[in-house]
């Protein structure tokens, strides 16, 4: 099935910039890795990006410079180990991520944050933004809840029913300050995505609320 929900012409844009945050780049990168259509869209916009750069005056550069650039180039380097190839119909965690995770999802260790769910927090030192692995058993219901600010939803197995949209792998949720909602797993398997939020969620129970230090979420 082809991905429905892509990623926002903004978000888009700032990726193919350089000005996007890391954990936020990650979620896009990998999003891309497995959307045809966006891949196509961010070419795009490298390339409109290519002619603005080449719309700006030269600027001059030192006499030493070019000598610099082409012995860097002259430099050996060791070869790269061989890469095992392993049939792309297996990997559920796509490059970059099963980079940042340091395997695909049956090497993984999770932590168990509350009932049905676990997750593992992806460490990007500097980042304010935080990146994190969500595991949902199928059917279990994430506690409603508003937003302090950005949150990006990329979802990589089952599905994610949130409002009207039932989101599969692939498929990207982008939600802001005016959104309140209370998504659900879909059935037949657990959901695994990809979370990204720039600010605490504002959950409304009171039980969530009191968890949310140990979720830290």
């Amino acid at each position: 099935m082809s991905v429905q929900f892509h990623v926002s012409d903004d978000l888009l844009l700032s990726y193919a910039a350089g000005t996007l945050d890391e954990a936020s780049s990650l979620l896009v990168a990998t999003h891309l890795a497995l959307c045809p259509h966006c891949r196509a869209r961010n070419a795009a916009a490298d390339a409109v990006g290519g002619q603005l750069l080449e719309a700006l005056p030269a600027a001059d550069l030192s006499d030493g410079l070019m000598p610099s650039v082409m012995a860097q180039l002259r430099r050996p380097t060791a070869a790269p180990p061989p890469v095992p190839v392993r049939p792309t119909s297996d990997i559920v965690i796509p490059e970059p991520l099963r980079s940042y995770l340091g395997g695909d999802l049956a090497s993984l260790r999770w932590k168990r944050v509350a009932p049905r769910v676990q997750q593992i927090v992806i460490d990007i030192p500097g980042c304010r933004p935080q990146a994190r692995m969500l595991r949902f058993q199928c059917g279990t219901q994430v506690p409603a809840h508003s937003h302090a600010g950005r949150e990006l939803t990329l979802v990589l197995s089952g599905s994610l029913c949130d409002r009207d949209a039932v989101l599969q792998r692939g498929d990207v949720a982008e939600t802001d300050e005016q959104t309140e909602h209370q998504p659900h797993a879909g059935p037949g398997e657990d959901c695994i995505c990809l979370a990204v939020t720039d600010a605490p969620l504002r959950f409304k129970g009171v039980l969530a609320r009191l968890m949310q230090p140990l979720l830290r979420i």
